[in-house]
């Protein structure tokens, strides 16, 4: 299947399970063939066998909050509730709350407005019943009973009748103080909890609704398929990966995509095991964060108990998933807020696991030392500057095109010089104009070294292309050039900045990368098609401007790649750790294209500084998810609070005024009350009055969030809201 284990990390199939669908690439482009070697084609030299699905993970800390592996345990865990919830709720086991909280006495005006009610009923029972009150009471009573009953020769028919009135009017009283003074809001809170026996376990869900005996399996007539699945649950042999993979093949399978009788006989054969992702692992070696594969949802933290919260997400998880990352998710805080730790990683872990499941594809991007997961974590790890890394990046993105390959490398080069509103068209066609000819003589797009010395005008290598061109008879590629050489040297010629740029990237620590003669393993960011995992580490130390180019193009070539996939049913996601001086026009174009294309980017920030001025309002309305964490600084509070908006609260003002006595009394008992409590005697009036305010001030933002906190708004894919929460990273 397309994302469940029949193609490898590179979107090739495997061959141990042939006639499971046609890889969704284009063939490779060898060296002298006309065409660009194909990226994310197989490497030359095979990799190491992935190691056998009953293989023991690696030794690490044992996964966090991970469903336990033996089979009620693990049954237990799949069969716990999630109901549905507002965005951002961790669902696993949630209990929902009204949307508006409750009024609630306070206890101790609770406790003293029963007791003085209670005293209130003893009193003016008292006083009936020792006649203070004169023997009205007892009109009624001789009104509708005979007088032989009241005083008739049988002593028990009176005192029967006499104290059964007596309590009829106790009860009375008391039924009415009761209510006045809130005793069974007293019994309830303080005295029921006491006795209140434990809930009992939920009954068992039936066989038509039981998640652990497959229903929708059974309904499709795969009863053989649903039974070992079912044996594999309750021996222990199936974890919560494996479900959310197997399930997600049966969808593939219900949409049409694959064929039945191929997924049965791959679940009768390897059980829990079936279908399992190309790299052979079936969970990662070590989790960091809480997951729930069931919703497909991670957990960052738990919203504050705070009145800042709406009430029915007070004390909830706040959970995470495709839903919500539809949307793209910007992180703005300073260095030590938790931006790497507490949202970059556990989302990246997440999307790798989805990507064990099937469903989603990931590309982790991050500096020297960023850890995003370990290398085990990922099928394909990219260290840019370091000779060890078995893996290259394509410069190029698996284009064929010229234009298409100029146009993402442009918004690399300089695409954080195009003023908003503008468009990278010149640079773009400027190298259009090299890589065209140059694609055209040599079947491959010019490797770094190559390209610059074309953009510096090199005389030889212009001449030799020159020279090739006329012999092959491609005079419209060389009519290319010509335009390129009376362009150089000119005023406002793109080359120069180009070159320089472009320079930042012919370093002898980049020698042995971005290769196009065939001689590396480069990945292509076109393998999104695929249940890809990828990490790749930029060299921010040393040679940071490079960084920042590289980061360029990863973003720009992910946005392209992301928007235009066949395959759309993979969510695949960018994790872009520190995205300063990344963010061009064309990005928030294209991150505003990511949503409809079941993609988005996660970025961070330290501060909204690090973008230009022009497009930070732009970012911030193309991203659905917005976190502001603690330590930012007024000025970006600004932004966050104005696209927070303003909603409507009530205000209560509270007004002292003096108060004049006229009388004798009164001014002696002001005086002494004067003397005594040192305040004049005052009384308070209250208005109150619906006003317009700011969620989230830039003042708040700045000074109110506590260390280890954040602020987050979210957007899901289908529209819908979740104001700015308080959540705690740490809990």
């Amino acid at each position: 299947m397309d994302t469940d284990g029949t193609r490898d990390a590179r979107g090739v199939p495997r061959a141990s399970e042939p006639g499971q669908g046609e890889p969704g690439t284009t063939p490779d482009r060898g060296h002298g063939a006309g065409s660009v070697p194909r990226p994310a084609s197989p490497p030359r030299t095979p990799p190491s066998p992935p190691a056998p699905p009953s293989a023991p993970p690696a030794p690490g800390r044992p996964p966090a909050d991970a469903p336990p592996s033996d089979g009620p345990a693990f049954l237990a865990w799949l069969r716990t509730p999630r109901p549905e919830s507002p965005p951002g709720i961790w669902r696993f086991g949630h209990r929902p709350r009204p949307a508006e909280e409750p009024a609630k006495v306070p206890g101790r005006q609770l406790l003293s407005g029963a007791l003085i009610a209670f005293l209130c009923g003893w009193l003016l029972w008292s006083l009936l019943w020792n006649g203070y009150l004169g023997g009205w009471w007892v009109v009624p009573l001789e009104l509708v009973t005979p007088g032989s009953w009241r005083s008739g020769e049988s002593q028990f028919t009176n005192t029967a009748v006499w104290y059964a009135y007596y309590g009829l009017i106790a009860f009375g009283i008391m039924f009415v103080v009761g209510r006045v003074g809130r005793w069974p809001e007293v019994w309830r809170r303080y005295v029921l909890p006491r006795f209140k026996n434990p809930e009992p376990p939920p009954p068992l869900p039936t066989p038509a609704e039981d998640p652990a005996g497959w229903p929708q399996l059974r309904t499709a007539g795969a009863s053989d398929a649903a039974d070992r699945l079912g044996a594999d649950a309750q021996d222990g042999r199936m974890r919560d990966v494996d479900h959310a993979r197997i399930t997600r093949a049966w969808h593939s399978v219900r949409s049409g995509r694959h064929d039945a009788v191929e997924f049965t006989r791959a679940v009768l054969r390897d059980g829990a095991a079936a279908c399992v992702h190309p790299s052979g692992a079936r969970d990662l070696p070590v989790r960091l964060a809480r997951h729930d594969l069931a919703a497909a949802q991670v957990r960052l933290g738990t919203t504050a108990d705070s009145t800042r919260n709406p009430y029915q997400y007070r004390g909830t998880g706040l959970g995470l998933g495709p839903d919500l990352l539809g949307t793209s998710l910007l992180a703005v805080g300073p260095s030590g807020s938790g931006k790497t730790q507490s949202v970059s990683r556990p989302l990246a872990e997440a999307l790798c696991l989805g990507a064990l499941t099937g469903r989603a594809a990931v590309v982790a991007v991050g500096g020297d030392g960023v850890r995003l997961g370990s290398d085990e974590n990922y099928d394909v790890v990219i260290r840019i500057g370091h000779p060890s890394s078995v893996y290259d990046l394509d410069l190029y993105g698996g284009a064929p095109d010229p234009d298409e390959a100029a146009s993402v490398l442009a918004e690399a080069l300089v695409g954080d010089l195009v003023a908003p509103g503008g468009d990278n068209g010149r640079p773009a066609t400027a190298l259009a104009q090299l890589l065209g000819p140059f694609h055209a003589v040599h079947g491959r797009f010019p490797s770094v070294p190559e390209l610059r010395e074309l953009l510096d005008g090199a005389p030889v290598p212009i001449g030799a292309l020159r020279k090739a061109l006329d012999d092959t008879g491609q005079h419209s590629m060389l009519r290319e050039l010509d335009a390129r050489e009376r362009q150089s040297g000119t005023s406002g010629d793109p080359g120069v900045l180009l070159a320089d740029r472009i320079a930042l990237l012919d370093r002898p620590a980049f020698a042995a990368f971005f290769d196009t003669s065939g001689g590396s393993r480069p990945f292509s960011l076109r393998a999104l098609d695929h249940p890809v995992r990828v990490r790749i580490d930029l060299p921010e130390r040393g040679h940071a401007d490079a960084s920042r180019i590289l980061a360029r193009l990863i973003l720009a070539q992910f946005t392209a790649s992301a928007v235009h996939r066949e395959d759309r049913s993979l969510f695949a996601c960018l994790v872009l750790d520190d995205a300063a001086r990344c963010v061009t026009p064309e990005t928030v174009r294209g991150i505003q294209r990511l949503r409809s294309a079941n993609a988005g980017a996660v970025l961070t920030l330290r501060t909204l500084d690090d973008v230009a001025a022009p497009l930070r309002a732009g970012l911030l309305g193309a991203i659905g998810c917005r976190m502001a964490l603690s330590g930012l600084t007024p000025w970006d509070g600004q932004q966050f609070a104005e696209v927070w908006g303003k909603e409507w609260i009530e205000a209560r003002d509270v007004t002292d005024r003096q108060i004049v006595a006229d009388e004798p009394l009164t001014k002696v008992s002001h005086f002494l009350r004067k003397v005594i409590t040192g305040k004049a005697p005052t009384a308070q009036s209250v208005t109150v009055r619906q006003v317009e305010r700011e969620r989230w001030s830039a003042s708040d933002l700045a000074h109110a969030v506590p260390p280890g906190h954040a602020v987050l708004s979210l957007t899901s894919v289908r529209g819908d809201h979740a104001p700015p929460l308080l959540v705690d990273l740490h809990s």
